[in-house]
């Protein structure tokens, strides 16, 4: 009683909490479609400009893999008023921060200053927009980087591939079937016109949102981004047809090796539906439950009791046009794969017939209320939150509404969700095994 007691103050703490933080804002377009959003917050003399371009992996065409990521690298390489190399000299000289990130469906660029260089910021992501260098000599050179990124995070990484043995497995049409850092040989190929060609078509303002968040004065700011931005002509409109996926009907069996590894991997995979829907915040929920914390139900029946698995987790990544709900298991000692597979099975044949207790739902809600209240907690967190609730959902309010939704969740929901998506004969089992030597 007195347990029960506590998570339900706990709760309402937290509910607290989130209200008391709520994130103002203010959002505009600029007359060239650039989409600007202002969060003021002046208790620290800090305050961070970001640019999220909605272009990522998915936009690049066949057998030019990797041109989104490249470009997160090649937009550091200056411009005619930045020398080539002096870009994180500028930001650290003026006690600055900054970096950039690539996903499959946005490309994200951002510094943090203190408040008095705020103009900088926004001046220096006015220049990558306006008018970066880019030529042989950057091409080349970056590639290089690219490469050695590769190596070291992928190609060279245990369990460095994971990722693209997923993608090959359950997208056979949609660009998500490749990664994101994609095949060295395509950039290899690759002529300069061709990385001018897509600079030219998505890094234009109405393919642009600009976030400032932290201490600044609203007016002011406004007119400085006016003043760097306004100018810069607007592009011509970008239309997505992408190639949809057929639904997965018949479980599949793949295998896919890796030198760096000495023990197997086992993966369960299923094609779930876009980060923007209700049932993917559900899925999001279901992923915790079963192995978020070694008091989860898979750490601890696995790994902790049974001492079947030396890892297993359960994750649900939410992109754009389709997720990705993945089991990855593995095991320890003789325990096969048919043993992992009939155990995780039978944990979702537990969340589709049957409610999660009342106590296991309190703990979920607690968790998310928690995630919710961390995630904006910095100022460099409400960027990001502002500009990707903005680019990949629509709704920059979301950053304060999204909790509401998992908080309506609801049990029945689980039960549902589960008995939707996550069955045998939607989902590709992938055999990730030592490369035999």
């Amino acid at each position: 009683m007195i347990k029960k007691s506590f998570s339900a103050f706990g709760l309402l703490l937290l509910g607290v909490l989130s209200q008391a933080q709520e994130i103002k804002f203010e959002e505009y377009d600029l007359p060239n479609g650039m989409h600007v959003i202002l969060h003021q917050d002046n208790k620290a003399p800090v305050v961070t400009t970001a640019v999220m371009y909605h272009v990522g992996a998915k936009d690049e065409i066949a057998n030019r893999t990797g041109f989104a990521h490249f470009f997160e690298h090649l937009l550091f390489e200056g411009t005619p008023n930045i020398k080539r190399g002096e870009w994180m000299k500028i930001v650290g000289a003026n006690g600055g921060t900054n970096n950039a990130n690539t996903t499959d469906d946005r490309t994200y660029y951002y510094e943090t200053f203190p408040s008095n260089n705020l103009q900088l910021g926004l001046w220096m992501e006015s220049e990558r927009l306006r008018h970066p260098v880019i030529n042989q000599i950057g091409v080349d050179t970056q590639n290089e980087v690219v490469k050695e990124e590769k190596r070291m995070r992928v190609d060279n990484q245990p369990y460095g591939n994971i990722m693209k043995a997923i993608k090959t497995g359950l997208f056979k049409k949609h660009p998500y079937k490749n990664t994101t850092i994609g095949e060295m040989e395509d950039l290899d190929s690759a002529k300069l016109e061709e990385f001018l060609t897509f600079f030219k078509k998505y890094y234009v303002p109405n393919n642009a949102t600009l976030v400032v968040a932290g201490d600044f004065k609203k007016e002011e700011t406004k007119k400085l981004i006016d003043t760097y931005f306004a100018s810069i002509p607007k592009g011509a409109p970008i239309v997505r047809n992408l190639p949809q996926e057929d639904p997965i009907t018949k479980e599949t069996v793949m295998t896919f090796t890796d030198p760096n590894i000495q023990l197997p991997a086992y993966l369960y995979t299923y094609r779930t539906p876009s980060d923007k829907t209700r049932d993917s915040k559900v899925l999001d929920m279901i992923s915790s439950y079963l192995s978020n914390g070694k008091s989860s139900v898979l750490y601890k029946k696995l790994v902790d009791q049974d001492k079947k698995a030396l890892q297993v987790q359960a994750i649900n990544l939410g992109e754009e046009d389709y997720s990705v709900f993945a089991f990855f298991a593995i095991p320890l000692g003789t325990t096969t794969e048919a043993t992992l597979r009939s155990d995780i099975d039978a944990e979702i044949k537990k969340l589709q017939t049957t409610l999660i207790s009342e106590e296991d739902f309190q703990k979920l809600q607690n968790q998310f209320e928690n995630q919710f209240v961390n995630a904006n907690s910095s100022i460099q967190g409400i960027a990001s939150s502002l500009a990707t609730y903005h680019v990949l959902q629509g709704d920059a309010n979301l950053i304060n509404k999204e909790i509401e939704i998992y908080r309506n969740i609801t049990r029945e929901d689980i039960r549902d969700v589960a008995k939707k998506y996550l069955n045998s004969n939607q989902r590709v089992i992938i055999n990730y095994l030592p490369e035999k030597k």
